[in-house]
């Protein structure tokens, strides 16, 4: 998270001072987005009613002032990249020296955006690409808070350019190790998986990749659990971790449930942990009962506010993958799914519903209760909640694939609130 940041007041192109901030600003203004509430959204941020801007893979997120006494929450999402077209515009960094220190310099190469781009690698946004969102009950697109968002971004890409390789799914922290990598591969100092510094470590998919295919994956009896349980037997550790150390022995044996859980599913087969985000990681290991002391070292390493970080926390809870997925985005859902769960829920049989579709929810706001489609073709029931100034939508209930059963849900936890 950065400090919030007024905008300049002033001036036609007072948003941007770089040429990639502008280029952020030709974007938005070129896109197929609401002109009207474009010029209102700058209005807003020029007021400085954006309150601090927070960044994450394929997400901006921040709290805007409006007329309602508490800040709506916006948001503004943009595609990632691909591995491959990491792959590709790592390699156009690497190719020369100069690209990683402008970037270091806080200076975002005019040629690189140009050659990953005839690459097919789109570093800053297409006019199509930014999809912005918001709490509040403007149906517009977008609405003059998220607009004011997407104003007051170009004032952090000023101040540092790896805003936009974050924005693209990878930190300037996992950016500056790949490029290390590939520095030590081209002078052939490059360590492998087999003699990797101790404490370093490599990364999971390298370590995966380089598997020679002699490990035979643990059976029930070898790894002392039946077929469909999650928790592996181990050793409790005794060493307790040096003095003055930032965790405890309570959080080393968390640390190795998680890891010997996550081996034992990848050798089963299952790599989707390999391509796994940070936030991802974060919020997993804070579901499994850490200590309050790592909850907020998590919540401070993800830079995401601690409201947000519970939500995903308890996203993750109610529908796992896929409903922290649902949490972090909206997603583009089946039409035809879409229409047959409104069309179940305004059945005669049903309660009375009044419903809004908007991409992949359906929102009875005069209730304050929402289910979310997930990529797991289940619903996913959230509630709006007031937490001190402001209300917010959350996860409430486990999901399910039925959609009644979804907003009954849904309707339950909202009168126990």
């Amino acid at each position: 998270m950065t400090p919030a940041r007024k905008a300049p007041r002033t001036g036609s192109r007072a948003f941007a001072a770089t040429w990639w901030g502008q280029a952020w600003v030709d974007a938005l203004e070129a896109s197929t987005l609401d002109s009207g509430r474009l010029s209102r959204g700058r209005t807003y941020a020029r007021k400085g009613m954006v309150g601090p801007v927070t960044v994450t893979p394929g997400m901006l997120h921040a709290e805007v002032e409006g007329s309602a006494p508490w800040p709506y929450d916006a948001a503004v999402h943009l595609r990632v990249l691909t591995d491959a077209q990491w792959d590709t515009l790592l390699a156009a960094i690497a190719a020369q020296v100069g690209r990683t220190a402008a970037l270091l310099d806080g200076e975002m190469p005019t040629d690189l955006v140009d050659d990953a781009r005839t690459a097919g690698v789109p570093l800053l946004p297409e006019p199509s690409e930014l999809d912005p969102e918001c709490s509040c009950p403007d149906w517009g697109y977008p609405c003059k808070h998220a607009a004011a968002l997407c104003y007051a971004t170009a004032v952090h890409l000023d101040d540092d350019p790896f805003w936009l390789f974050t924005l693209r799914g990878r930190t300037k922290d996992a950016v500056l190790s790949a490029l290390r990598t590939r520095r030590q591969m081209l002078t052939g100092t490059a360590s492998t998986t087999a003699d990797a510094p101790r404490g370093e470590g490599v990364p999971a998919r390298d370590a995966f990749a380089a598997w020679n295919g002699t490990f035979t994956p643990p059976t029930p009896e070898t790894a002392g659990t039946a077929p469909g349980e999650t928790d592996t037997v181990l050793t409790p550790l005794t060493t307790a971790p040096a003095p003055g150390t930032p965790f405890t022995l309570d959080d080393l044996e968390a640390l190795t449930r998680d890891t010997a859980q996550r081996a034992r599913s990848l050798a089963a087969g299952n790599t989707a942990s390999l391509t796994s985000a940070p936030v991802e990681d974060a919020v997993r290991l804070a579901a499994t009962g850490i200590s309050e002391d790592w909850f907020h070292q998590l919540v401070h390493a993800t830079g995401l506010a601690p409201r947000d970080f519970a939500r995903l926390v308890r996203a993750l809870h109610h529908g796992g993958p896929a409903g922290l997925a649902v949490a972090r985005a909206h997603l583009a859902p089946d039409p035809a799914a879409m229409a047959a769960a409104r069309t179940a829920l305004l059945e005669p049989d049903s309660a009375e519903v009044r419903l809004r579709v908007w991409r992949n929810r359906l929102t009875a706001h005069n209730e304050g209760i929402q289910i979310r489609l997930g990529p797991d073709n289940r619903w996913h029931p959230y509630t709006r909640e007031d937490r001190g100034t402001t209300a917010d939508w959350w996860p409430c209930a486990p999901a399910t694939a039925d959609p009644v059963a979804a907003l009954v849900a849904a309707r339950t936890a909202a009168k126990r609130n």
